[in-house]
């Protein structure tokens, strides 16, 4: 399973469903307004770090979107547990990145940030379906509002 998942050495500690288990509450930082779940949390030593895995064509560099999203793991994991980790891992087909928290892309990522609120009102989202069995599994629920369940 780990090398078809691409993973890394390191103790995986929280995967996003997936193949191995059902997916654990999302990552939730209410300061940031922002909640999110990494493919997987390695621990290394005392060090949790975000795993990102993607599809599709492996690109030169690792695209600025997706450098963004692995920062924005960073961030919630700073939240979640008061620390930073120092790095987190982009993992294409064929390469995988070693992506730095520095600094410089938590600034950026707090400007991509405020620029997305900036632009509008959040456009609500339906649900796409009617099924409560679908809403009680959903780690989303609690953020959601358009819950199919009768409660």
């Amino acid at each position: 399973m780990r090398a078809r998942s691409g993973l890394p050495s390191g103790r995986v500690v929280y995967v996003d469903g997936r193949d191995w288990e059902t997916p654990p509450r999302p990552l939730y930082a209410p300061r940031y307004r922002l909640v999110g779940r990494p493919d997987y949390l390695l621990r290394r030593g005392q060090r949790v770090i975000p795993d990102e895995v993607k599809t599709g064509r492996t690109p030169s560099e690792p695209n600025e979107a997706d450098v963004l999203q692995l920062g924005a793991y960073a961030l919630l994991l700073e939240e979640a547990y008061g620390k930073r980790p120092p790095h987190g891992l982009l993992v294409y087909p064929e390469r995988t990145w070693e992506v730095p928290f520095t600094p410089a892309l938590r600034r950026r990522l707090l400007e991509v940030l405020a620029e997305m609120r900036a632009a509008g009102p959040e456009i609500p989202v339906p649900r796409s379906h009617d099924r409560p069995a679908r809403c009680a599994a959903c780690t989303l629920r609690e953020h959601c509002g358009e819950e199919a369940l009768v409660v």
